[in-house]
Parts: C-alpha cells; sequence; structure tokens
C-alpha cells in the first residue's frame, strides 16, 4: 500500500485479514432489512472504500448474491469460510466500491459515521445522535 494510514481487520477466527489504506469514501449506519440480517443485529455498519484501497489475505472467502425486493439491486456478501463472519460486501448501485463491515477493523473507532440510512426500517425505539444526518431510504 502507497500511503502511510492503513487500517487492518479480520473475521472471528482471523482465517481473513485485510488491510485497508487512506480515508474511506463514507461510512454508514444502514437499517435495512439485508443488513440487520447479515449481521444479526438491529443495524450493519459499512465503511466504504476503493477497491484499490483494500487487500485481503489468508482464506478464500464465501459469496452469498442477493437482489433486494425493496430496489431490484444486487448485494454480494463476502464472509469467511470458516467462521462466517461477514467481511465486506459489493452492491451494484456502487460499482467500484466495496463495504467493509465496521465491527470487523482491529480498532473500529478509526472511521466516522456520516449518517444512518434505510432509518424507515429501524427499530421503533432507536434514538440517533443529535448532529448525525438520518435518511428514510439511501443516499445515493
Amino acid at each position: 500500500m502507497t500511503t502511510s494510514e492503513t487500517h487492518q481487520g479480520g473475521c472471528q477466527c482471523g482465517a481473513v485479514r485485510f488491510t485497508v489504506s487512506g480515508e474511506p469514501v463514507r461510512a454508514m449506519a444502514c437499517h435495512c432489512t439485508s443488513c440487520k440480517l447479515r449481521t444479526g443485529a438491529p443495524y450493519g455498519i459499512g465503511v466504504y472504500m476503493q477497491d484499490e484501497q483494500i487487500e485481503f489475505e489468508g482464506e478464500p472467502m464465501l459469496k452469498y448474491r442477493y437482489e433486494s425486493d425493496t430496489t431490484g439491486r444486487w448485494i454480494q456478501n463476502e464472509f469467511c469460510s470458516k467462521c462466517g463472519s461477514t467481511i465486506t460486501w459489493t452492491l451494484e448501485m456502487r460499482p467500484g466500491l466495496r463495504a467493509i463491515a465496521g465491527g470487523s477493523f482491529d480498532n473500529p473507532d478509526w472511521y466516522s459515521l456520516i449518517a444512518h440510512i434505510w432509518t424507515r426500517s429501524a427499530r421503533t425505539d432507536m434514538r440517533y445522535p443529535d448532529d448525525m444526518p438520518v435518511h428514510e431510504k439511501a443516499l445515493e
């Protein structure tokens, strides 16, 4: 990697590792149904990087492609073949970008969220920071 700013992470068992360089294009909390199912949590955090900013090492990841019943576009998750941790995903609507699961970074405090999206699918008791943009659908 050519930049001095790098961050590492990986799956739960350590079979998949990654390094990202530079700043993310964006980092968001997503409350869509797909992210809730992917994470098993009330929302997912995606740190979006250009493909060339990411290097993977270790075991090859398995892939699962899902077509959204809301938008009709595909989402492809990639996860560890040993422990099942979702590490990354790509979206038809964002060619050239790859999201890294925010919780898979060794230090998940290095990036800042810019928004909460798909909040129309959020839990009814969800509360957002006062200074955080909130969007009922995706950011285009």
